[in-house]
């Protein structure tokens, strides 16, 4: 997989994408990542990429010609499946959405700033528009990064217990069963007996069992009518 961001800020993504499970995918070659600088593709003089919005208004608002210029000059290299703008008035992102996006081979994500960007970008370039959640950042740049991650970490290779992703939070349509590991006992505070016992079939009931009480519990929004009843 590729994926171009596009950005005025990349100095932001360099660490992000330095470290962990991602810098390793991608010395394993299974991912590849090019931040750009946005300012390479403007007119300006002094490289901007902002200007004021018409009809008045605070704040700028990114132009549509370096934006179309950098998309533009990335397509003439590869096809790319999506060209994705991180939005706060974009699609949430949930896990389903990260698998859909793990199928890709390319991508481009768009990194919004200031006031936003010009509704042609919107109209005319972008495939889909994503959000990372109901609020506002300074910048699209964090948002790129927490899409990339949870996209990347479902690749073939890069977890080394590739069975450890399906049974991430969300996979199911529920958050995570509680886990435990030694010691067995520490300060009175004891593992649950059934993950003790060696019964491979009874711990995997406890284990949805538990997944669908703390979803209840904690996300009762993930829950679809049938669910929403007691335990069995």
């Amino acid at each position: 997989m590729r994926i171009d961001i596009l950005t005025v800020l990349p100095d932001l993504l360099t660490s992000w994408f330095g470290d962990s499970i991602i810098e390793r995918a991608r010395t394993k070659g299974l991912v590849q990542i090019e931040v750009h600088d946005l300012r390479k593709w403007s007119s300006d003089k002094h490289r901007r990429v902002d200007d004021y919005p018409f009809g008045g208004g605070a704040g700028m608002v990114m132009q549509v010609e370096p934006i179309h210029k950098a998309i533009e000059s990335l397509k003439s290299e590869r096809a790319y499946e999506e060209v994705i703008y991180l939005s706060p008035d974009g699609a949430m992102l949930d896990q389903s959405l990260a698998n859909q996006l793990s199928t890709n081979k390319n991508m481009i994500l768009l990194c919004g700033h200031y006031k936003g960007i010009d509704e042609r970008v919107r109209e005319h370039l972008i495939t889909r528009e994503v959000s990372i959640g109901n609020y506002v950042l300074t910048g699209g740049e964090l948002a790129a990064a927490v899409l990339s991650d949870a996209v990347i970490r479902l690749l073939p290779g890069v977890i080394g217990d590739e069975t450890s992703a399906l049974s991430d939070s969300f996979q199911d349509g529920l958050v995570a069963p509680p886990d435990y590991t030694r010691p067995a006992e520490y300060m009175g505070w004891k593992v649950p007996d059934i993950l003790l016992s060696g019964h491979q079939a009874r711990i995997d009931a406890w284990r949805s069992q538990q997944a669908l009480e703390r979803t209840r519990e904690r996300r009762p929004g993930l829950l679809g009518p049938a669910d929403e009843g007691e335990v069995g």
